[in-house]
């Protein structure tokens, strides 16, 4: 294992590329950390200017990553024009409120061919977009592609194991990225389904908030694991109905995803759901947090978006009655316990093996 916090060693084959980073928050630090260390030249955006002037100064992002250096090339501004324009790659790490706010600002500053990679798991309030699809509408004449799976920042810029998966539809888009950040501590699997791992990596913010309750009412791992496993055959009967592939979410975007965030005190939304459960005020608990759960807001969209199409998904309506409906967390567990118990898997593939 390399040491932690130590600069990569990639050897002089590997070419130096420019790449930008927009959004200062825990994971585009961590990402930028993972290309720097990867040998590449990092302009680092984001709006506030105090922040861009102490990782200039101290290569440290105190309200992120207080304890975490980075080493490497490093270049922080809050001119997303001059980041964009130099980089031959975009990571978009942008909260999913601001995003196309974001973007479509800047749609110009953005060139033909450029490959732009979303890092923000999310859905936009109206229409039900995800972020890939927001950058198609507002900058088409980009290569798209979404990097999503159980990637806790703590973890990975403290160099733990990790692995990621980055889906495209072209084939230069998912190499690049392999390329850019595949290192000893961190891989990078490749998938075509945009669409299902994107809404994957969206959709188990939901069941990681479900998690922290139970985990707060101190229920058995019989029922965790339960709720886990529901929460996985609830997301995907979902997904597939607006078009995913039901095998993405067998993969790290899916089943991997849905794991770490559901059992993991470092996850965000898993820590608003244990506050909730031990009995704090939802809004308490997401100030008290002070960083963007996406669960919270991506329950609402799911909720009206499963009703409208007429997808069953009780934990989804369970916990917005919780949250959203005063609803006491063990009228709603009941309820579950008692509703009709149908089939465990939601696809079956047929046999391919003759006996």
């Amino acid at each position: 294992m390399p040491e932690k916090n130590a600069p990569q060693d990639n050897g002089d084959a590997v070419p130096v590329h420019d790449v930008a980073v927009l959004g200062g928050g825990s994971f585009g630090t961590a990402m930028t950390k993972v290309l720097a260390e990867n040998g590449h030249r990092v302009h680092f955006w984001m709006r506030d200017a105090a922040q861009v002037e102490e990782i200039s100064t101290t290569s440290i992002n105190s309200r992120y990553m207080p304890d975490v250096e980075l080493i490497g090339d490093v270049l922080p501004t809050t001119n997303l024009a001059e980041a964009v324009g130099k980089a031959e790659i975009v990571f978009v790490a942008i909260p999913s409120k601001a995003f196309r706010a974001v973007i479509r600002e800047h749609c110009d500053e953005f060139r033909d061919g450029q490959i732009v990679i979303s890092l923000t798991k999310g859905i936009e309030e109206h229409g039900f977009k995800l972020m890939s699809e927001i950058l198609q509408e507002e900058i088409p004449r980009c290569r798209i592609g979404v990097l999503s799976g159980p990637n806790l920042a703590g973890e990975i810029v403290n160099r733990d194991l990790t692995a990621t998966v980055i889906a495209a539809k072209d084939p230069d888009v998912r190499r690049t990225a392999q390329d850019l950040l595949g290192c000893e501590y961190f891989r990078v699997y490749a998938n075509v389904d945009i669409y299902g791992v994107e809404l994957a990596g969206a959709l188990k913010n939901i069941y990681a908030i479900v998690a922290g309750l139970a985990s707060a009412l101190d229920m058995g791992e019989n029922a965790k694991a339960m709720l886990i496993t529901r929460g996985l055959a609830e997301m995907s009967r979902f997904a597939v109905s607006l078009g995913a592939n039901p095998m993405t979410f067998m993969g790290l975007a899916g089943v991997g995803d849905l794991i770490v965030t559901c059992t993991s005190h470092k996850s965000r939304n898993y820590r608003v759901g244990f506050a909730v459960g031990k009995g704090q005020n939802l809004d308490d608990a997401v100030a008290e947090l002070g960083q963007v759960a996406e669960g919270i807001y991506t329950l609402k969209l799911v909720k009206e978006k499963s009703e409208a199409i007429g997808i069953y998904m009780p934990l989804v309506r369970g916990l917005y009655e919780i949250l959203y409906g005063n609803a006491s967390i063990k009228a709603v567990i009941n309820s579950l316990m008692m509703a009709v118990q149908n089939s465990d898997v939601e696809f079956i593939l047929p046999r391919t093996i003759s006996q």
